[in-house]
Order: C-alpha cells, then structure tokens, then sequence
C-alpha cells in the first residue's frame, strides 16, 4: 500500500512541478443558472462548459460558479446540462460571463445535432464518476433501485434467496452493503434496511444515479469501501407537474406511481411523490411447490418542500413513508396457520419505514466560491419476518448530521472543505430468543483539499477522524488524483480506508430461508461480539474518448483492489448444516477488471460492449476459496437505436460464467449440487413509443432465453428437514417475463 501511494505522489510532484513552470493565461470566470417556469433563476451545480472542437473545459460548482482557462485555439464555448437546452456562447474579450439556460423544448420536424449521452462519464471531475440518466433509466422497467442497473455493466444484481424474491446488488465483486448508498448525498440505505431498502426508492421517483469506484469523498462519511451509490430524486424545481406510470407484468404484479408538483408561492416549491405495487397471484412455474414470487403489498409517499431566495440561501426538507407486506413459501401456507412443523412452510415480512431530512446551504453572494452547508436526517424502521420456524424481529433508529463548508486559498486551483458529522444508531433485533442489541454513537471532523492547477491535472486529498463509542478512534485517509495524459485521455487513480459495522442478520436474511443453523463465534459481549470491518481500497481508472466517422465513443479500462484488515466472514462452506460468522484470520482480497466499449455505430444506434473479472479470495476455517455465487467472469453487451419517430429499442445480454457453489457433499445424494454452475446468458429487451412529451408506451420482457436455475430449492418437498436451503440462488428463478407499462405527463 505504502509503495502504491510513494509512486503516485511522485507522478504527481513532477506533474504540479511542470505545470507550474507553463506561462499563465487569461481566466474567465462566471456563474451558470437554470430558468425555472415560473421566472426564476437557479444555479445549476454540474454544468458542462466546454470549447468548441476541442477536449478541455470546467464544471461548475455547487453555486453554479466556475472559472476557465482561455483556448488559445477558439473563443467558442458550448454549455449544457441534463434536461435544459445547449447554449453556445462566444467569449472573447470576456472576463465574467452570466449564463441562463433554458428548460429543454422539443420542436417537431427539427432535426437533432447532439444526443446526451444516456450514461455520462466525468471528464473534468477530480473523482471520477459514472452518471445514468433518466433515458438509461428508461431502457428497463426500473420498478426500484435494485432493477435499475440491468444495463450497466458496473453493477451486478441478483436474488437473495428463492422465497423472498428481494434483489442484492454487487460492486467491485463485493456485496452491496460495502458501497455507500446514499440519496442526494446523505446516507439512505444501510443498517438494517442495507438490503431491503432498494425496494423503497421507485425507479420513476429517481432523477439520476452517480456511480464512483473505490474509495469516494470523506465529506460523505467513513463507511465506503467498494465504492459510492448516490441516488439523486426528482425535484420540486425542475420536475413534470405531473406525471403518472402504469406497469403490469405476467405474473399479474400491478404497479402505479405518480409524481405531483406542487405550486406553493415563487419561493416555496413542493413535490409529492406516491407508489403502491400489488400482486395477489399465486404462481409455481417449476412445480416444486413453492411460490416462484411472493404476495406482494407495497405502499410509498414521499413529500418534499424546497425554498430559495435571491440572496443564494436554499432550504429543503421532506419525508418519507415506506410499507411493506410480503407472504411466501409453500403454495397452500396460510399466513393465519399454526407454527409448527406440521404446517406447510412460510414466509411472513411485514416492514414499515419512516424518515425525515433537511438541508441547509449559504452561498457567499460576494465571494461565490465559499459557501456552508448544513444536513440533517433521521428515522426508523422496523420489521417482523418469519421464515419457517426462524422469528426475527427488528428496530432501529438513527440520525445523521453533517456539516460543511467550502473556501478556497488565493484561487480556485486551492479548494478545501472541512466540516464535523455525527451518526447516532439504536439497534434493537431478536432472533428467535436471541436479542442483539447495540447503540452506536459516531462524532467525526473531516478535511479535504483538492488541487487543481491546470485542465491536465489535480488531485483531491481527504482526512476523516472518527471516534466510535465501541471501537475507539479510527482514521480515514483517501486520495485521488486526475491526469489527462494525453489529448482525450485521462487517468484517474485512487487509494483510501474505509470502516463499516456488520448488521449480520439483517445483511443475510437470505440463510433464514433454510434449515441451518447459526454460529457467529463472538469474541465481545458488544452487539454480535465481532469487530468492525476495515479495508483499502485502491486503483487506476482509464477513460479515452474518441471520434470515429464523425460519431463519438468512449473506450474506459479499470483496475480496483481492496485488502480487508479485518472482514466478517460469511461461511457457508464449513458445513452444509450450518452458517458460521466470524472476524477474518488471514487474508481477504478482492480484485476487479473490467474493460468497455461504448460507441454510435451508426446514426442514432448505440453500443456498449464490457467484460468484468473478478477475484475474490478469502480465507474460511476449512482454507483459501474464492467467493461462492459470483461469477468471475461477465460479459456485457447492450445496444439501443432511437428512430426519428420517436421509437425506442433495447436489447442487452448479459453472460455470467462458472460460479462456485457452498460445499455440499454432506447431504443426501439427491440434495447434493455440483461445485460449479453453468455458463448461461440473460436476454432482455424493451420497445418504446413516444408521443410529444406527453405520452409513452413501453412493452418489453426479461429473460427471453427462457433460462432458469433447476431445483434452486434444496428438500423442497421436506423444508423442515436438516438439508432444507433455498438460500443458494446462482441463475434467475423465473422464465421468461413480459411486461406492458405506459407514462403520461404534464409539462
């Protein structure tokens, strides 16, 4: 690790060494807004400005403000930004410039001369950063935030068990609860709802998802390991006013969701988000007995307010209401039965979450660059689930603050942030008559300093210290530097710490779905009795754009590594009978390359090619194995054409290789699986139709091959006996799956 940080130092002492000798030149400086419809303006955080024909540019700042260097080939400058239309603007003899975009307008008959790109990948950003949109957003379902990535290549997503029907994601080869899943930048989806609470952000109600590999910002927290996941929902001031999406399936699933403006006053701004999914139908494709998907009863509200002033003072706060009724298991189970062995086998998950935030942010009027920011966030959860004859019985309850704010040092090549967060946790959860509970109390201080003397290179250098009420002080140190090598190419690399707490039930309800037993092999009287886990995480990011006959394309390769200090590990492979939990003795590391092609072929068809490996290895009890369940070998391929009638088609294959099944050898011989899956491939596709902007039909199916995992239930006709697993799910559980879903807007 020391090395790896010795040589990226020096790379980047000898770069700020040259760039500093070259001649200085002229800046110009200015602020970008958004004009609402109801007249006002507003600044707009993110917006490209870029020369014309060339590869250099800025972004601006979370005022809306930016400087950039003077091309010594063009005066030409383009600015755009997701959803409002291009301006194109001529700067010569200027200084400081005022930018007003426009909310984007469909004009028919016109022809279109730039598409934005449906994934977006950072150019200019320090920390790099990968951002789909609502149009890639747009190419699946996207019921919620666990289906919204069947088109990237970046996340995995897949069944946790074969009864719950409830969706994990994978990042970097690593489970989803080590990336920081946050919404608009405060945590969101962790503790005990890290896997279920997917389910609770709607596809419709999210704006975009900003991706980042590896080690993210300290401004964010100490929890990221793998990576950052912030969701970004719609809002008040730049939303439809009102918008409705309808969506059935074949296996008679109904979903609704409706998004309403608000006008309050021309300062106060407000949003009520709403979604219900309903499914009453039992089905057994497979015959095994068991429900292929559980009944479902789902209900969400959301309600947001936003307030702005002309004095650059913004002010939101909102809440949330999330419900959740599941029944699962055997075909003729009876959520009113008696619990015991004689009955047929069930699942019961009933869950009901609530939660509130505000946020507070002052820009300094005289000196845009330096503004303070202050959020706040709060709420609780609980659930009560039965699997068989395993009772769980969950409470927790948070609050989260964090403080921030920003200035620079002479210039905006020296930006610095510095702040102090707190993160409070009351965790109270029963298993059976096991009671694990703990109280988690976490004050911190961060500082981050980001560097950026020229458009070629920079670097942001990040420093948390955190002091956990059980496990005592702890540092959090990240780098990551930016250099654009040569003319359309820039590196990005990256090294940082991370710590988490396991919440080990919560986190694998999936083994509840079986006969084992449970082992966790405590070593404190503290919550679980394990230590927290920790781990580095670094590495190389390279993107280089290019223009092929007149069409432009991005080819990006990545390398990421994370070395656990200490992990928790998850050890299905002891015994067939049992689970154990326990802290890691030796080593645990994952490795990650993915390689990928994104290009418009032709006019309006575009194509993204990847292929992933992983390496996953970790010692257990019984010795070094790699990860079961994850195929370390992936292959991607998605490709999308939009006519000029404003029809849309989507296909993608998805190819996942050999994967590693649990040891299993002490079962019976006719409940024993092979030690490896089969090479398969997932084919899903969608067709869209666009009327104006008011009115889409989409039609599109999932799994077209048809390919399904035979018997994923272990014992399915005996689930009280000792080898009953549905926990070990490696393929999809269901053939193919039509679905027909319509939208309808207000604009």
């Amino acid at each position: 690790m020391k090395y790896l940080f010795i040589f990226l130092s020096l790379c980047f002492t000898i770069e700020l060494a040259a760039q500093e000798n070259k001649q200085q030149t002229k800046v110009i400086r200015g602020k970008v807004y958004g004009l609402q419809a109801d007249g006002s303006k507003q600044p707009l955080a993110g917006a490209n400005i870029q020369w014309l024909d060339q590869h250099s540019g800025t972004v601006s700042t979370a005022d809306g403000s930016f400087s950039l260097k003077q091309h010594p080939k063009t005066n030409i400058a383009i600015v755009s930004y997701i959803s409002y239309a291009s301006d194109t603007l001529d700067l010569t003899k200027k200084n400081k410039v005022e930018i007003i975009l426009h909310l984007g307008v469909s004009i028919e008959g016109a022809d279109i001369v730039h598409r934005q790109k449906s994934t977006q990948v950072s150019h200019f950003d320090l920390i790099g950063s990968e951002t789909l949109g609502i149009q890639e957003l747009g190419k699946a379902a996207c019921c919620n935030l666990s289906e919204s990535f069947e088109t990237s290549p970046t996340v995995d997503v897949s069944f946790t068990d074969a009864i719950s029907g409830q969706r994990q994601i994978r990042m970097l080869g690593l489970a989803g609860t080590y990336s920081q899943l946050s919404k608009e930048n405060m945590p969101d989806i962790r503790g005990l709802a890290a896997i279920n609470g997917m389910d609770f952000i709607p596809g419709t109600w999210i704006e975009s998802i900003q991706l980042i590999k590896g080690a993210g910002s300290v401004v964010n927290g100490f929890e990221s390991i793998a990576g950052q996941i912030n969701t970004e929902l719609i809002k008040p001031t730049n939303m439809d006013r009102f918008f409705l999406n309808i969506y059935a399936n074949s296996d008679r699933s109904m979903e609704i969701n409706s998004n309403i403006k608000i006008p309050i006053s021309k300062k106060w701004k407000s949003a009520l988000l709403l979604h219900g999914k309903l499914n009453k139908y039992r089905h057994d494709a497979n015959n095994d007995g068991f429900m292929d998907m559980p009944l479902n009863s789902k209900f969400i509200v959301l309600n947001r307010y936003q307030w702005e002033n002309t004095h650059n003072i913004h002010f939101e706060f909102g809440g949330r209401y999330s419900y959740l009724d599941q029944i699962g298991g055997q075909m003729d189970f009876d959520k009113n039965q008696k619990s015991d062995s004689l009955s047929p086998w069930g699942m019961l998950n009933h869950v009901e979450k609530i939660d509130a935030w505000a946020k507070f942010g002052k820009v300094n009027q005289a000196r845009p660059w330096k503004s303070t920011a202050l959020q706040v966030s709060g709420g609780s959860y609980k659930q009560n689930a039965k699997y068989g004859l395993n009772e769980y019985d969950a409470r927790e309850n948070s609050f989260y603050a964090n403080f921030i704010h920003q200035n620079r040092f002479g210039s905006n090549k020296h930006v610095y942030k510095i702040g102090a967060s707190f993160q409070y946790d009351q965790f109270n959860e029963v298993l059976n008559s096991n009671n694990y509970s703990r109280i988690e109390s976490v004050p911190g201080i961060f500082a981050e300093y980001s560097y950026k003397p020229s458009e070629k290179i920079g670097a942001v250098l990040g420093f948390r210290t955190d002091y956990h009420n059980e496990y005592g002080l702890f540092y959090t140190p990240r780098i990551h530097i930016r250099w654009e090598a040569f003319k359309r190419t820039v590196v990005r690399a990256s090294a940082g710490y991370g710590l988490r707490t396991a919440n080990i039930i919560a986190e694998h309800l999936s083994v509840l779905a079986s006969s084992r037993t449970i082992n966790i092999h405590s070593k404190t009287a503290y919550g679980f009795g394990l230590n927290a886990e920790t781990a580095w995480n670094y590495g190389i990011n390279i993107n280089h754009s290019f223009e092929l006959d007149y069409r432009e394309g991005l080819i990006s390769a990545s390398f990421y590594r994370t070395d656990f200090d200490n992990q928790i590990v998850f050890d299905m492979d002891e015994s067939a009978r049992e689970v154990h939990f326990y802290n890691l003795d030796g080593k645990s590391v994952a490795n990650s390359f993915q390689i990928q092609l994104d290009y418009e072929i032709v006019k309006r068809v575009d194509v993204r090619i990847a292929y992933r490996n992983y390496k996953v290895q970790t010692q257990y009890l019984s010795g070094e194995l790699s990860a079961p369940l994850l195929a370390p070998h992936r292959g991607f391929f998605n490709i999308a054409y939009t006519t000029r009638k404003k029809w849309m088609f989507d296909f993608t294959v998805n190819i996942q290789g050999e994967k590693r099944v649990p040891d299993l050898s002490a079962n019976s011989p006719k409940n024993q699986r092979p030690q490896k899956t089969p090479v398969f491939a997932i084919f899903n596709a969608q067709i869209t139709k666009k009327w104006g902007n008011k009115f889409d039909v989409y039609l599109g199916g999932e799994n077209l091959g048809n390919y399904r995992q035979k018997n994923p239930i272990i014992s399915a006709e005996n689930p009280y006996s000792p080898e009953f697993d549905a926990s070990l799910i490696w393929a999809p559980l269901f053939g193919v799956k039509v679905y027909i879903g319509l939208r309808y807007k207000i604009i």
